[in-house]
C-alpha cells in the first residue's frame, strides 16, 4: 500500500504564544498504522515537544504532545519509555493495565523517574539484557550509564579519542544493539581535538565495532542512528539524505532512499523503517552538504516530518509532515500494540492528581 503523493488528514496544534503547527498525514497513513497495530513517538528539542501520534475509535489521526526541555533521545522496551531532555534521563512507565483506557487512551505514559545527568547532549539511549540503561554521552564522547551516587558512568569510548574530556571531539551519535549489548556507534568525525568534528562533516563520518574496539565504515557524512534490523545494519546518512545500509565486513555503504530532510530518527515496525526528516538549519554545521545538492538537482525544498520507507523496494510508502514552528525533529520510536498513547507532563494539574499503587509487601 502506497500513498506517498496523497495528503490525507491535517491536525492542526496550538503550541503557545499564539503560534501553530499542523501536522499533515499522507492518505494511507492511518490504515498502515492500524494494520501494523503501531503508534509513533517523536521528539523535537527545538521547541522542547515530545509527540504521541495513534489512532482515535474512529480512526483519524491522534495527535498527543507534552513539553519537556530539549528532549531527544527516545528507547521503547514493553511498557516502559525512556527520553532524554536537557540535563535529565527520564523513564516513563505505562500505567493503564491491559484492556483499561483512560479518556480513550490505551496507553497512559507516567514520567516515574529522572535521573539527572547534567547537561550531556545525550544522544541515544537503550537498554542493555540486564535492565541497564546506556546512553550516547556525546559532551564526553562515550557510551555511559547511570548510578545512585553521580552523574553518569564512563563505560567506553572510541579508539581514536585519547581521554574522556568535555569536548565533544568526535560526536558521537548513535548506538545499534544487538542480543541486548552494544554492538555498532556512528560519529561524525575521528577527531580528537575539542570541537573537532565540524571541520569534518562532509565525509569523516563512521561506524565503529564496539566490541571489536574498531572503525569498521568510513566516509559518511554526519551519520546517525545505527539500528540492526532484518540482518543488516541500517544507518541515515544525514549529510547527504540518504537512508541506507553499512556492510561491517567491506566498509561500504548502499543507499536505498533519498529522503528530503536532514536524517535523524529511525525505528522499525515488520519490512519497514520509519525516519525523522528536519530541515537544517542555517548555521556552519547544516550548511554546505551534499543533501544541499541533492535537494537543489530534485527542485525540492527541505522537510520535516516522517517517511516509512519499504525496505524491500526503498520507496516511500506513506509519510507524516509538519508545518509551521517546528522545523527539526531529533528521534522517534514505534510503539508496538499500541493504538492511541498519551502523556503526563508537568504544564498540568494531572500529574498531581493521578497516583499509582504498588503491590503491597511486608515489612
Amino acid at each position: 500500500m502506497s500513498d506517498s503523493s496523497t495528503v490525507g488528514e491535517t491536525v492542526s496544534i496550538p503550541v503557545g504564544t499564539g503560534a501553530t503547527l499542523e501536522i499533515i498525514g499522507s492518505r494511507w497513513l492511518t490504515a498502515w498504522m492500524a494494520e501494523m497495530e503501531t503508534s509513533l513517538a517523536f521528539t523535537t528539542y527545538q521547541t522542547g515537544k515530545l509527540f504521541l501520534i495513534g489512532l482515535q475509535p474512529g480512526g483519524r489521526l491522534s495527535v498527543f504532545e507534552r513539553t519537556f526541555n530539549r528532549c531527544m533521545a527516545l528507547c521503547a522496551v514493553d511498557d516502559t519509555l525512556y527520553m532524554s531532555s536537557l540535563y535529565q534521563l527520564w523513564r516513563f512507565e505505562n500505567v493503564l493495565k491491559p484492556g483499561q483506557d483512560y479518556e480513550g487512551y490505551d496507553r497512559l505514559y507516567m514520567p516515574i523517574n529522572g535521573h539527572t545527568t547534567g547537561d550531556l547532549d545525550i544522544h541515544g539511549v537503550a537498554v542493555d539484557k540486564t535492565g541497564r540503561v546506556i546512553f550516547i554521552n556525546t559532551l564526553f564522547g562515550c557510551l555511559a550509564t547511570i548510578d545512585e551516587a553521580s552523574n553518569f558512568v564512563p563505560l567506553w569510548q572510541p579508539p581514536f579519542l585519547s581521554k574522556l574530556s568535555i569536548e565533544d571531539r568526535c560526536h558521537l551519535n548513535g548506538l545499534a544493539m544487538e542480543d541486548g549489548q552494544p554492538r555498532y556507534v556512528t560519529a561524525v568525525a575521528e577527531t580528537d581535538v575539542v570541537d573537532g568534528w565540524r571541520d569534518r562533516r562532509h565525509d569523516g563520518g563512521c561506524v565503529i565495532d564496539v566490541p571489536g574496539n574498531e572503525v569498521v565504515a568510513r566516509g559518511l557524512s554526519m551519520p546517525h542512528s545505527p539500528r540492526l534490523h532484518n540482518g543488516k545494519l541500517w544507518v541515515l546518512n544525514s549529510g547527504t539524505g540518504e537512508f541506507g545500509s553499512v556492510c561491517p565486513e567491506t566498509g561500504t555503504f548502499e543507499a536505498h532512499a533519498f529522503c528530503p530532510g536532514y536524517l535523524r530518527g529511525m525505528s522499525f515496525v515488520d519490512n519497514y523503517a520509519v525516519v525523522g526528516l528536519s530541515k537544517p538549519r542555517d548555521n556552519r554545521t547544516f550548511t554546505g552538504l551534499a543533501l544541499d545538492a541533492a535537494l537543489e538537482t530534485r527542485n525540492a525544498e527541505a522537510q520535516c516530518g516522517l517517511q516509512v520507507i519499504d525496505l524491500n523496494t526503498g520507496v516511500v510508502v506513506h509519510w507524516l509532515r509538519i508545518e509551521g514552528i517546528v522545523e527539526e525533529l531529533y528521534d522517534v520510536v514505534v510503539l508496538n500494540g499500541v493504538r492511541r498513547p498519551m502523556a503526563l507532563g508537568f504544564k498540568t494539574d494531572e500529574i498531581n492528581r493521578m497516583i499509582t499503587i504498588g503491590e503491597p509487601e511486608t515489612l
